[in-house]
């Protein structure tokens, strides 16, 4: 089954570096980040779950829970764990989900329904579509969907920028154009006409053309 924006994120039961979970109630009332790993000690995937363990606290200033992913064995993880943290600098606290069975990979269309067989014998290689970043709603909704080569490091600064963006987008009826950063001015929603927009943006906003109307951020200093 394919997946697109706004579907109901799949549900499941897996074993983590954190124990058991329930997906949909580890979710609970926050966000998630579910970005999944072809195999553990690959070199570029070392690099990115360091990172995003120095960047965690940003996430959770935004009430964004992270999760990982990987085709191997969650003791695997654990092993991997260690080596992340001796050449990148930061230790790993969120939990790591421990797919030997293939199962989330195949709910989340990273591998074919039909993919025979487990974790064992499976290289990288074989799993390169498991490099995935999916961006999941409190309201179990899936709000953006990446996928990666395995030779490219993913830009997990561009993930906190998207966050930034849906949450903003969320709370007010506005847009943000390309390259968008927080702080910075956005678009008034095609949706909310002229006279609705001066109730909601009262000090104005302005006409680039009747479809892109410009206004400061709302919220911001």
């Amino acid at each position: 089954m394919s997946l697109r924006i706004n579907d109901t994120a799949p549900n499941f039961k897996a074993q983590t570096t954190h124990g058991p979970i329930d997906f949909h109630e580890w979710i609970g009332d926050q966000w998630a980040v579910l970005f999944s790993h072809p195999k553990d000690f690959t070199p570029v995937c070392t690099t990115e779950l360091g990172y995003m363990a120095k960047i965690e606290p940003e996430f959770k200033k935004r009430n964004v829970k992270l999760i990982g992913l990987s085709i191997d064995p969650v003791e695997d993880h654990e092993r991997w764990a260690h080596d992340i943290e001796e050449t990148q600098g930061a230790a790993v606290k969120y939990p790591m989900i421990g797919d030997t069975d293939l199962n989330v990979a195949k709910l989340y269309n990273m591998l074919p329904a039909d993919e025979a067989g487990g974790a064992t014998g499976r290289t990288a290689a074989t799993n390169a579509t498991v490099r995935s970043v999916f961006i999941i709603g409190p309201d179990k909704k899936i709000k953006l969907m990446l996928t990666y080569p395995m030779t490219t490091g993913r830009n997990f600064d561009e993930v906190l920028r998207v966050i930034d963006s849906i949450q903003l987008t969320a709370q007010h009826k506005v847009a943000t154009p390309a390259n968008w950063k927080q702080g910075e001015d956005v678009i008034i929603a095609g949706s909310v006409s002229d006279a609705d927009a001066k109730t909601l943006f009262p000090e104005g906003w302005k006409t680039v053309k009747p479809y892109l109307r410009v206004v400061k951020q709302p919220g911001s200093k």
